[in-house]
C-alpha cells in the first residue's frame, strides 16, 4: 500500500512548494502536486484558481505570467514552482501524481512530462475528457479518475475510457467498490486521510494506496503496522 504526499506534505510545510514536496520525498512513493497555466502558458503548481490563499499576491493564476506568479511568497519564502521544477527535483526519487485542474491545459501539460521522462508518473483529474486526451499525447501514462461523490457504474466507465485508476473521497471507498475495481485491473487510490483510524480503514479495504497531507507519520505507522501482520 503506497503513500502519495497531498501537495507535498500539506500539513509539514506551504503546500505545493518545493519544500513541501522535499519533506513528502522522504516518506512517500509518490508525491501529488496540482497543474494550472498561466498567462502565458507555464504549467505552474497552484491547488487554487486564484493565488490569495496560498501566496501573499491577489488574482488568479490564469491572469499573471510566470514571472509575475513566481515573484510571490508562497508562504516560508517558498516561491511557486512550475511542473519543469518539481520533475526536475523529483527525478526518480520518487513518483508523481499530476492533477490537472483545468480542461484545456492538457496540451503544454503532457509537453513537459513527456520532455522530463519522469517515472512513475501518473496524471489524475476530476475530469474524464482530461483524462482521454492525455491518453492520446501520452499513450502508456496511466491516469486516474478523482471524484467526490458516488459515481454509479464508476468501474465500469474506468474500464471502458481506459481510466487505470480511480481516486474516491476516503468515505466513499466502500471495500465493495475496492473489490469491484481490482477485478478489472483498476487501481483505487483514496483521499486524504490524515490520522491512525484512516489508514488503518484503508489498510482493512485493501486500497493500492492513498493521499496524506502527513506522508512521514503515515509512513511510520504504515511500517509498524505492517511489521504486526501475521504473515
Amino acid at each position: 500500500m503506497f503513500i502519495v504526499g497531498h501537495r507535498g506534505a500539506k500539513m509539514e510545510a506551504p503546500e505545493n512548494t518545493l519544500k513541501a514536496i522535499r519533506i513528502g520525498m522522504r516518506c512517500a512513493e509518490f508525491i501529488e502536486v496540482d497543474v494550472r497555466l498561466t498567462l502565458d502558458r507555464i504549467p505552474v503548481i497552484m491547488h487554487d484558481p486564484g493565488v490569495d490563499r496560498t501566496t501573499d499576491g491577489e488574482g488568479l493564476v490564469r491572469d499573471m505570467t510566470y514571472e509575475e506568479l513566481h515573484n510571490l511568497n508562497a508562504g516560508d519564502g517558498e516561491r511557486v514552482p512550475s511542473l519543469s521544477e518539481v520533475c526536475r527535483l523529483v527525478n526518480g526519487e520518487c513518483g508523481l501524481f499530476i492533477e490537472v485542474k483545468e480542461p484545456g491545459t492538457e496540451m503544454e501539460i503532457c509537453a513537459v512530462l513527456d520532455h522530463e521522462s519522469i517515472s512513475p508518473a501518473w496524471v489524475v483529474s476530476f475530469h474524464s475528457s482530461v483524462l482521454e486526451t492525455v491518453s492520446e499525447l501520452l499513450p502508456g501514462t496511466p491516469t486516474g479518475l478523482i471524484f467526490p461523490r458516488p459515481i454509479p457504474g464508476v468501474v465500469e466507465i474506468a474500464r471502458r475510457k481506459k481510466i487505470h485508476g480511480i481516486l474516491p473521497r476516503f468515505d466513499i471507498a466502500e471495500p465493495e467498490l475496492v473489490a469491484s475495481a481490482h477485478s478489472s485491473d483498476i487501481t483505487v487510490v483514496p483521499w486524504t486521510l490524515n490520522d491512525t483510524g484512516e489508514w488503518e480503514r484503508a489498510a482493512g479495504s485493501g486500497v493500492d494506496g492513498f493521499a496524506t497531507d502527513r506522508p512521514c507519520s503515515a509512513k511510520k505507522w504504515k511500517e509498524e503496522y505492517w511489521s504486526n501482520v501475521p504473515g
